[in-house]
């Protein structure tokens, strides 16, 4: 989620990419995703609702509702600090009250790996049997996309740190959909694929590590493959 009240100006983004080339990481290999050939996100919702037959939505960062409003699902919660949906708060609020579970979760919220971290995680513990959590915003094509802070007017965050995270636990089955900027898509059951790594600080992963190890990361799958995972 992007607070539009709240946008850098043109000066500020950059200001702040000057700062990063200067301080920072200076990798510039690219991915070449174009988004514009996949599906959106809430077409993909949507099929999946309608497959699974699930009756329950929860949206965490609804954005004036430009993904909320299209999705066609019997009850649905949509949760923003600013704007669109049901609940007007942060995440953390909402699950601190919260007493309802979910078939489908989307999470496209606060794009910080901290903050993806703690929503996954409290997703999970509200999840039905057999529900789906999605995350947006996995796949940054360029290093200007993933910066924290924001330095690009297109900007995904370090959201594809968390799904790293995920893919090296357990008691989650994480894959990532090549469409609409990256679709994280996670299952509550044994990891069918554990990450096998030396990581010991997922926040300090760099542009490098990601783009040198981003099938193995990211576990990509097409869009196609989507229902065979759920069935």
């Amino acid at each position: 989620m992007i607070d539009n009240n709240n946008l850098p100006s043109k000066f500020q983004l950059y200001l702040r990419r000057l700062i990063y080339f200067l301080t920072q990481e200076k990798f510039f290999k690219k991915l070449n995703y174009d988004w514009h050939k996949t599906s959106n996100r809430f077409d993909i919702i949507n099929a999946i609702i309608d497959k699974k037959k699930f009756t329950s939505y929860l949206e965490i960062g609804c954005q004036a509702d430009v993904n909320f409003s299209k999705v066609k699902v019997q009850n649905r919660i949509g949760v923003d600090p600013q704007s669109g949906g049901t609940h007007r708060m942060t995440s953390d609020e909402f699950f601190r009250q919260n007493k309802s579970t979910f078939d489908l979760i989307f999470i496209d919220g606060l794009h910080i790996y901290e903050q993806v971290i703690k929503d996954i995680d409290n997703s999970l513990k509200v999840l039905n049997k057999n529900g789906i959590i999605l995350v947006h915003d996995c796949l940054p094509s360029k290093i200007w996309h993933q910066t924290i802070p924001q330095t690009h007017s297109s900007w995904n965050g370090d959201v594809w740190k968390s799904i790293v995270k995920s893919r090296s636990t357990d008691d989650i089955d994480t894959f990532t959909i090549k469409a609409d900027q990256g679709l994280g898509l996670i299952f509550k059951r044994k990891n069918t694929d554990l990450l096998n790594h030396k990581i010991t600080n997922f926040k300090k992963l760099t542009f490098k590590d990601y783009y040198q190890n981003h099938e193995k990361f990211m576990r990509l799958v097409n869009e196609e493959e989507i229902f065979e995972l759920i069935n």
